[in-house]
């Protein structure tokens, strides 16, 4: 079987990083890690990567300024350079220009921690609890030039409890993305 070469770009611990590697040592899995960027070179989910044996690279954005443009040209050239298929944001903290997602449309996906399309942007699980929902979540889509506005591949619904507070419905949506991920990155490279 010949896997899909997968790019898991990270900004922080890489939690969910942490998921698709472990995911992609099954001899089945249709995809493989072939590198881990991130755009901060103290992001803490690169030793991570390291220790198992995927190869890193940081694009650090604060040289480029304001020219988002340019950060990511130097990140499609890292991408190009490991001959990436498929991109998975992974707590991927930079919001994306049209000219870079239209090189990856339909190849790129992101997980965001809500069932969208409610709760888009950030602080998700503060503001699902103070709208007092009764279930949150989180979903998995392709990522087009509108935030948090992509074709949904996968969504996992988690209740919110009687006093629970951000900490709270953040680990319990986390177990869930963990679940899903590698779920939805095995369907994308499957074509399915």
């Amino acid at each position: 079987m010949a896997r899909k070469r997968a790019a898991v770009l990270i900004s922080g611990r890489g939690s969910n990083m942490v998921a698709l590697i472990e995911a992609a040592t099954a001899a089945d899995y249709p995809a493989e890690i072939a590198v881990v960027v991130s755009n901060d070179p103290q992001a803490k989910g690169l030793d991570f990567a390291k220790s198992a044996g995927i190869p890193t690279a940081v694009v650090d954005h604060k040289p480029f300024g304001k020219n988002r443009e340019a950060f990511e040209r130097a990140l499609q050239s890292e991408l190009e350079k490991h001959r990436i298929e498929i991109v998975v944001l992974a707590g991927f903290m930079r919001i994306l220009t049209a000219w870079f997602v239209s090189q990856w449309d339909g190849r790129m996906i992101n997980i965001h921690p809500s069932l969208l399309p409610s709760f888009p942007g950030l602080h998700t699980h503060r503001r699902a609890i103070e709208e007092g929902v009764k279930v949150h979540g989180s979903t998995v889509h392709f990522v087009t030039p509108a935030l948090d506005h992509g074709p949904i591949v996968i969504q996992a619904a988690v209740p919110v409890l009687p006093g629970d507070d951000e900490d709270s419905l953040a680990a319990r949506v986390l177990r869930a993305e963990h679940r899903i991920y590698p779920q939805a990155v095995r369907w994308v490279a499957e074509d399915r």
